[in-house]
């Protein structure tokens, strides 16, 4: 018999590893903070459970991916102050797993581990890259912070939506690995939108940019996806900047934390607060390029 599966959490990401799960043949628990966003994995044959403490009861192996360290440490802990215990941990059964695909800091991740080694829970903190696309394929990256045997243990649930599982050390490893990818990703982009903000401002096309980009030392996938966005100025969101905004803000942290000196990461830090600052919308974080757009107009 398969394992049960809960999943908490049904966004961007979350959304598409529950179809994938349920397509694999696992029984499904869900829940979400906004119920509405349950509905279509409900219609395909998962459970609607009534707060985070349920679904971890009939899991054997229950998989968060909620938006930041607020938000995870309430699913599992419960609100504060809360009379009744609603939160995941008070739900998990000795012999369970939890794997926390959130992004959050490697501190909280190591206090969820602490908090599930007392319960005779297995945890690993296992934060994804691939965006919307590999979520939806079932194509999504791991960064594992574990133990080896809880990762083969539960590989079979994970091989339902993902394709590659990196094990990177023990607990909080796998935050630390994603934060620092995340903050390249950052960088990268900034630095894409200044480039193109100095070829339009000299009175080029920025389309040349990106053709000499993709035959050059500067070629990266990350133009594949991001570039025409920002050439068109659409920022659909595959990865939200609030997102990325949060996860540079957590390496900074992380790098205060060990004396370490981020200064490419403290600017574009600042800028990507600027952007998110002045928003109205929801856009991906490729949307950066607006500063630049602003400051040559300015």
């Amino acid at each position: 018999m398969k394992p049960t599966v809960g999943l908490i959490g049904l966004g961007l990401m979350g959304g598409p590893m529950g179809q994938n799960l349920l397509r694999a043949g696992f029984p499904l628990t869900i829940w979400n903070r906004t119920r509405a966003k349950a509905d279509d994995l409900v219609h395909e044959g998962a459970t609607l459970a009534a707060n985070p403490r349920e679904v971890a009861a009939q899991s054997d192996v229950l998989i968060t991916i909620v938006s930041d360290p607020p938000a995870l440490e309430e699913v599992l802990f419960g609100p504060p102050g809360a009379k009744q215990k609603s939160g995941a941990l008070d739900g998990l059964r000795p012999g369970s797993a939890l794997i926390d695909s959130s992004t959050v800091s490697p501190d909280l991740a190591c206090r969820v581990a602490r908090a599930c080694a007392e319960r005779g829970v297995d945890f690993l903190d296992a934060p994804v890259t691939g965006g919307t696309w590999g979520a939806k394929k079932g194509e999504l990256v791991f960064m594992v912070g574990g133990r080896a045997e809880v990762l083969e243990r539960v590989r079979p649930v994970l091989e339902a939506i993902g394709k590659k599982f990196f094990l990177l050390g023990p607990n909080g490893a796998g935050q630390t690995v994603k934060l620092a990818m995340n903050l390249l990703l950052a960088l990268q982009v900034d630095a894409l939108a200044e480039s193109l903000a100095l070829v339009t401002g000299a009175g080029l096309q920025p389309e040349r940019l990106i053709e000499v980009l993709q035959s050059s030392m500067g070629r990266s996938p990350l133009l594949d996806v991001k570039a025409p966005l920002i050439l068109k100025n659409e920022f659909p969101a595959s990865f939200p900047l609030r997102l990325m905004h949060k996860d540079v803000r957590l390496a900074l942290e992380l790098a205060r934390e060990h004396g370490i000196t981020l200064p490419a990461g403290a600017a574009a830090y600042a800028t990507y607060s600027a952007v998110k600052d002045s928003a109205h919308d929801d856009p991906d974080f490729s949307a950066i390029s607006r500063f630049w757009t602003k400051s040559a107009h300015a």
